[in-house]
């Protein structure tokens, strides 16, 4: 299989300014001056007339990769790993400070939300320019023009100015026109993080098209990991500017998914306060122990200690529970049915959600913290608190056939006993 990427040791060096100190008075300069005249006196100055310290960061450090032909290749890694840097230096837009990059074939891109639209023009006329900044012929254009508007599904707008357009609307007619210029290779960065589930269901399956029948090269940058699993068989891991794993996808997203959770339980530290919030604590207990390894016989708790430093008002707090590709499959608040407990007084609060057993699957799960005030903000996602769990299977569930891969009966949540019948008819 012949290559269409090649990345040699690249890297990509980027100059950070950072200011000396911020304001200063005069009675400051003074006093630091009658201290040490001479050694402060300089530092002193340079704060006040601005001066600024360089610092190198590498955004991405001695990089090498080979993407071959009809390959649907994902990169994956937390926020500033370099992703986006590696999609921008293949796309030409920035150069790498170091290294070479070899590349067969025409390349086209979508890397961020409309690049390239005018806001003052109309959609078709915004059609035209995209598609002349991508490589297209006007010709080229005209024979395509129903397909894409019909592929962004914006037909009723067209005319309309595309300032008018939600952010929604923006990514389709972006993605529409970049997935018809039919390119050998095809960078796309985090499109599927904009769009209602129809419009991302009609993005990947586009995308299967390109690789599976027209035998293109795509590279895709996104923290979806159900897409990611479906879409490519071969994954990038970058870490800091750095490859950390490359190869099937499932594999490579275990180990990223494990490895970003211990790095983040490692630096959570509680209690954690985030304006009238404090969270003492984040627990998974099980007849009265805290752990994450799950007898699925016996139901188990999520237990955290709240408190709540003034009067709250459309106050939410639960918790999601997500699978291990990050997907959400559960969401619970304890105001849920309970519309008063949105109304929260000042106080130290024990928050208790009881999950019954015999209700997952044999299976690894996330479950997520959530708090927030409805409608005005959603609290300590940057902390990302949470914990994985490992469930086992039922004591009494049936289990005669061990070796079968779960993948061949996917399922997320179990019935209770007895719920089937089974009688024989009589003639």
């Amino acid at each position: 299989m012949s290559s269409v990427i090649e990345i040699k040791n690249i890297s990509k060096k980027y100059q950070i300014a950072h200011r000396a100190r911020g304001y200063v008075t005069l009675r400051d300069v003074l006093t630091e001056i009658g201290k040490k005249p001479f050694s402060f006196l300089k530092k002193k100055v340079d704060s006040l007339t601005g001066k600024t310290t360089k610092e190198e960061f590498w955004a991405l450090r001695d990089v090498s990769l080979t993407v071959h032909a009809g390959e649907a290749v994902c990169i994956i890694g937390a926020n500033g790993a370099g992703k986006s840097t590696l999609l921008k230096i293949l796309s030409q837009i920035t150069p790498p400070t170091e290294g070479e990059i070899t590349i067969h074939g025409k390349v086209a891109s979508l890397l961020e939300v409309g690049t390239g639209f005018h806001p003052e023009l109309t959609g078709r006329e915004n059609i035209f320019l995209n598609a002349a900044i991508l490589g297209m012929t006007h010709r080229e254009v005209l024979q395509k023009f129903d397909a894409i508007v019909d592929f962004a599904g914006v037909r009723q707008f067209i005319d309309t100015p595309v300032k008018r357009y939600s952010s929604g609307m923006y990514v389709r007619l972006a993605f529409a026109v970049a997935a018809h210029i039919e390119p050998d290779i095809f960078l796309v960065d985090e499109v599927l993080a904009v769009g209602d589930a129809e419009f991302q269901k009609k993005c990947l399956g586009k995308m299967e098209e390109v690789t599976g029948k027209a035998g293109r090269t795509i590279l895709f940058v996104s923290h979806n990991m159900t897409a990611v699993q479906k879409l490519c068989a071969k994954t990038v891991l970058l870490d800091k500017g750095k490859i950390v794993m490359v190869g099937e996808t499932s594999k490579v997203i275990e180990y990223y998914l494990r490895e970003n959770y211990e790095k983040s339980s490692d630096a959570k530290i509680f209690p954690v306060q985030e304006k009238e919030i404090i969270i003492h604590s984040f627990d998974i207990e099980q007849e009265g122990s805290k752990t994450t390894t799950i007898n699925n016989d016996r139901a188990f708790t999520v237990v955290s200690e709240i408190e709540i430093l003034q009067p709250l008002k459309n106050f939410r707090f639960g918790i999601f529970l997500k699978g291990v590709l990050g997907d959400t499959l559960m969401r619970s608040t304890i105001s849920d049915w309970e519309p008063s407990k949105e109304t929260i007084e000042p106080g130290r609060y024990t928050a208790t959600l009881t999950i019954p057993g015999k209700l997952l699957m044999a299976e690894n799960y996330t479950i997520e913290l959530y708090c927030g005030i409805y409608g005005v903000a959603v609290y300590f996602s940057k902390n990302n608190i949470h914990k994985t769990i490992t469930v086992g299977a039922p004591s009494a569930y049936n289990q005669a056939h061990p070796a079968e891969p779960r993948s061949s009966n996917p399922s997320l949540f179990m019935l209770k006993e007895n719920s089937w019948s089974l009688e024989q008819s009589r003639k």
